[in-house]
This record gives structure tokens, C-alpha cells and sequence, in this order.
């Protein structure tokens, strides 16, 4: 009996400890069920979110954006959210306008009814930048009602200030992939980083005075060779990127992480002292990523998520409350990345 209590005891113990893996995560429900959905971000209310899905069962062929209803998703496995883009082409990197009644994506619709292709290279991670995506708004009905960019060119990864004056973009127009912002209605676009690499993935401050982003920076000879040739056909290697903080002019640059391999989808605590971003460079292999919480001055670092080898796009709810997430945690096996939402805890 002696034995049989300590045994007890013992996974107890074992079951608490598992538990605490993740204890700024509480309550993490599981709102998508296949295929991969990534960039899952908040209306102002707090009540939905805009993300981009291919999941084969919805008939989807590459990316396409959709506006979920959070309860209706945490209760039911089988709930389809409404299409918000058109179904043509592909799309990316959708957010909530000011309204909450429309929201903007980035898409090649324009250009073709097809998906383009994706582009492959033996030994070497790649990511498409697709001359032919511009940034589109439409409404919840999916009926498009604005285009914000047409020059020729790369214009997506679009994010707004929570002031609901301004909107950041990356754009490669310049020759590089810089970050640009504009007025909320697409006027005054003007460029605010120079440095030669791929900046993006940005967003605002809560107070909309800052930005943190992404961003690599090719240093020697051969890899500034590399950047360049890539960049000519229309591909970026994101495999060597950190965080980095700047005010919403381009000001005051600051390199937050020196961490080494991919660092990126970075975000804003409420406090805006800290930020959020997922990072492989404690990994053994390349495609593992976890969520690392990081002050704004490049101290503290806290990792954040251990379960499952990809966790990514971390974005707070309007009151600091929420965090939604996407993970291949749970995916029996597949290659599947969900969303998932769980409760913050300082």
C-alpha cells in the first residue's frame, strides 16, 4: 500500500510539472481541426477573428481569408467561418479595419484565378514574394470595397495602428522589402526602413507610436549576393532574421534579439513593454519553433510555449486577456496547423 501511494503521488507530481510547461497559458481551446491556418487576428471587440485557412475540406486550393466567430468556433469542431476574400488566387495577412466591419488582406486575384506556384529549391527553405500581391479591403460579406496598393511590385503583410489612422505594409517597389506606411484610406505611402534585407511582419505598439517587425539583415559578401539573386526571382531564404523596434517614422532603429536563425512574428504585450515572437534558435532542427516573451530593451528572455514543433503568429485580444496562437500541437500525426486561444497569465 506504501508503494501504491507513492506511486500515486509520483504521477501527480509528474502531471502537475507537465502542466506547468506552459503557465503564461491557460485554458487553451483549439479552434480550427485541419489543414493550416496561420494569422489570426483580433477585431477590436474582441469577439472575432480574421485568419487565412487552406484546409482541403473547404474546397481551398491555397490561402484564403475568413472571419471567425471565436464561440461559435470553441464550440463547434465542425463550424465553417465565412469567406471573406474571393476565392481566386491566394491571399495572406488579413486585419480588422477600425469598423470592425471590413477587413483588409493581401492577394494576387488580380493577376490570375489560380493559386501560383510555390517555389522549391533541394536544401534550401524558401518564401514566395509574389510581384502580384496588393493590398484589398472587403466587407464581411466578402464584396470587395477598396484597393489600397497598385503599383507594380510586392505590397502585403498590411497591419493597422490602433489609433485607426495609419496602416504598415512591406513592399519591395523600392527594390528591397521594406516597411511603408499610409493612411488608413491608402493615401500617403512612404517609405520608413532602408537597410538592405527583408523587413516585415509588423505591427504597431498599443499606443501606435512604435513598430516591431522582422527583419534580416545579409552582412557578407556571399550572402548579400544570395539576398540579391533570390530577390531578383521573386523569393526571400527567412532562415536568419531577429526582431527589431522602431518609431512609426522609421526612427530611433533599435535590433531587440541576437539570438541567431529565424526569429520573427513579433507582438506587442499590452503593457508594450514586452514583446512576443517565435523563434527556432534554441533548436536542434530548424522547424522548431516556440513562443518566447522578450522585454523591449532585449532583456528577459522567457520561452513561452513548449508543446508541438511550430508555434507562431501570437496575437493579444483588445484587453490583454486572450492570446491566439497557431500550433501543430494536436494534430494526430498530420501536418496540420491550427488555431488555438488560451487565457494570458502574467
Amino acid at each position: 500500500m506504501k508503494n501504491f501511494i507513492l506511486y500515486i503521488i509520483l504521477l501527480l507530481s509528474l502531471n502537475s510539472f507537465s502542466q506547468n510547461l506552459e503557465p503564461h497559458l491557460k485554458k487553451i481551446t483549439r479552434l480550427t481541426y485541419g489543414g493550416d491556418n496561420a494569422e489570426a487576428y483580433f477585431s477590436r471587440d474582441g469577439k472575432f477573428v480574421s485568419f487565412q485557412s487552406n484546409y482541403s475540406k473547404w474546397g481551398l486550393h491555397c490561402d484564403q481569408i475568413f472571419a471567425m466567430d471565436l464561440k461559435k468556433a470553441a464550440k463547434d469542431s465542425t463550424y465553417k467561418p465565412p469567406l471573406i476574400s474571393t476565392g481566386k488566387g491566394r491571399t495572406t495577412c488579413s486585419y480588422y479595419m477600425p469598423d470592425g466591419k471590413h477587413i483588409l488582406f493581401g492577394s494576387t486575384h488580380l493577376a490570375s484565378d489560380s493559386c501560383p506556384s510555390v517555389a522549391y529549391m533541394k536544401g534550401k527553405y524558401l518564401w514566395d514574394i509574389y510581384p502580384e500581391y496588393d493590398i484589398f479591403v472587403s466587407d464581411l460579406k466578402g464584396n470587395i470595397t477598396g484597393q489600397l496598393t497598385n503599383t507594380p511590385g510586392y505590397d502585403t503583410e498590411a497591419t493597422i495602428s490602433p489609433k485607426g489612422d495609419m496602416i504598415v505594409f512591406t513592399s519591395d517597389r523600392s527594390g528591397d522589402l521594406e516597411l511603408w506606411t499610409m493612411k488608413i484610406d491608402g493615401t500617403e505611402q512612404k517609405q520608413i526602413t532602408f537597410g538592405l534585407g527583408y523587413d516585415g511582419g509588423a505591427f504597431f505598439s498599443p499606443d501606435g507610436n512604435k513598430l516591431v517587425f522582422r527583419a534580416s539583415r545579409p552582412q557578407t559578401e556571399t550572402e548579400i549576393k544570395e539576398y540579391k539573386d533570390f530577390l531578383l526571382k521573386h523569393l526571400v531564404a527567412p532562415t536568419n532574421m531577429e526582431i527589431y523596434t522602431c518609431n512609426v517614422d522609421g526612427s530611433e532603429l533599435k535590433q531587440i534579439t541576437h539570438l541567431g536563425k529565424a526569429n520573427w512574428a513579433p507582438y506587442f504585450l499590452p503593457s508594450g513593454n514586452k514583446i512576443i515572437f517565435s523563434s527556432n534558435h534554441n533548436s536542434e532542427k530548424g522547424y522548431n519553433f516556440n513562443l518566447f516573451m522578450i522585454n523591449a530593451d532585449g532583456t528577459g528572455l522567457t520561452q513561452i510555449t513548449t508543446k508541438s514543433n511550430f508555434n507562431a503568429f501570437p496575437m493579444f485580444s483588445p484587453n490583454g486577456k486572450k492570446l491566439i496562437f497557431s500550433s501543430n500541437r494536436d494534430n494526430r500525426g498530420t501536418r496540420d496547423t491550427n488555431l488555438f486561444i488560451a487565457d494570458w497569465v502574467d
